[in-house]
């Protein structure tokens, strides 16, 4: 909205020639999220905590400490997280590009989602919302009309290829799986961050983490001369996406300020649905999709300790963690919930690291 309204003025007033930037609308957009963060957050904790009277229902079969510890907090904190990541996103974005939208859509439907499985939780006092196959059918529609929405945008026969990280000349060319392909990874992306959100703050900050990440690929592939320096597969108008993350990435801090130990908010499956459905269709968008699994392997992780779990208790009736997904394992083993949430960021943090070096290493 503000691209298209001084972007036209730059030739007369030559402060507007920062519009013209993205790497300046996207710090914009980062900053703009975390104050409208900060300036939501007080009023939907308690509107929050008004509705729910008793907070989120909270499994029985989990962690003892819980049922004391995390009763009566609210759920649903995800609204803060899209009311800011959406108003800042459409501030500052150029929005007549074609990659904003369909993001935003996966960003929302599935956060609509999330809504839906959480008032669920909420009012009927336990921790069952919407059933898994429902839930698991609506992800794969939605997911999929973003994805043939991307692979329309996209120009060349790069748009239904799948790049290999490292490895400049190996690219697999999917046609008319490419859909199919790219909605398994917002599938993918967006229940591995539902399940990794169990504890304070651990979810949200390897969210933010990727989106960082992201930001900085998104703007690179998306920048011609960046691209070819650096022989990544370039993706016209990608890098208007580098102001989305950046904007999750403030939201992500604002939504931390009231998550962070002991919290007053949990972010709900509104939240990490929509987070990891966003981080998906970015991926999928930046021909990154694998780098994902590399950024997000925490999410990775944590979503095969479950299967693991189920599979394993399935075939010999025996667990192999004392619980899933695996945060709560260490929960059980005796480690304080700071410690585990601080240890989880910094393996974040690493393997972080280990994607961006994939971008330089060819």
């Amino acid at each position: 909205m503000l691209f298209a309204l001084f972007r036209p003025l730059a030739d007369q007033f030559i402060l507007f020639n920062l519009f013209r930037y993205i790497t300046f609308r996207a710090g914009a957009a980062c900053m703009t999220a975390l104050i409208v963060s900060f300036v939501m957050g007080p009023c939907v904790i308690r509107w929050l905590k008004s509705v729910q009277k008793q907070g989120q229902p909270i499994r029985l079969d989990g962690p003892e400490r819980h049922l004391v510890e995390k009763k009566g907090t609210p759920t649903m904190g995800g609204l803060l997280i899209l009311g800011s990541l959406t108003i800042s996103t459409l501030l500052w974005v150029d929005l007549k590009n074609g990659y904003v939208w369909p993001v935003l859509f996966v960003t929302l439907g599935y956060g609509a989602l999330g809504f839906w499985d959480d008032y669920l939780k909420v009012t009927r006092r336990n921790t069952k919302g919407v059933s898994g196959r429902v839930k698991l059918l609506i992800q794969a529609v939605v997911g999929f009309i973003a994805a043939v929405w991307i692979t329309s945008l996209a120009r060349g026969p790069i748009g239904t290829a799948l790049t290999v990280p490292v490895f400049k000349d190996v690219i697999i060319q999917l046609g008319y799986f490419f859909p199919v392909f790219g909605t398994l990874v917002m599938m993918g992306a967006s229940n591995a961050v539902n399940l990794t959100d169990g504890l304070d703050g651990l979810a949200i900050v390897p969210t933010m983490i990727a989106a960082a990440v992201f930001t900085l690929i998104a703007y690179l592939v998306g920048n011609r001369i960046f691209a070819e320096y650096l022989q990544l597969n370039s993706v016209v108008g990608a890098g208007e996406l580098a102001v989305f993350c950046s904007a999750l990435v403030g939201a992500g801090m604002g939504f931390l300020w009231f998550n962070a130990p002991p919290a007053a908010v949990f972010m709900g499956d509104i939240g990490s649905l929509a987070l990891g459905g966003a981080l998906g269709a970015v991926a999928m968008v930046t021909k990154h999709e694998f780098v994902l699994m590399i950024v997000g392997g925490l999410f990775v992780v944590e979503t095969l300790s479950v299967i693991i779990q189920v599979f394993w208790y399935k075939r010999t009736g025996r667990r192999v963690f004392l619980m899933a997904p695996l945060h709560h394992h260490f929960e059980k083993k005796g480690w304080a919930e700071p410690t585990i949430v601080i240890r989880f960021w910094i393996i974040s943090m690493i393997l972080a690291l280990i994607g961006l070096a994939t971008l330089k290493i060819r």
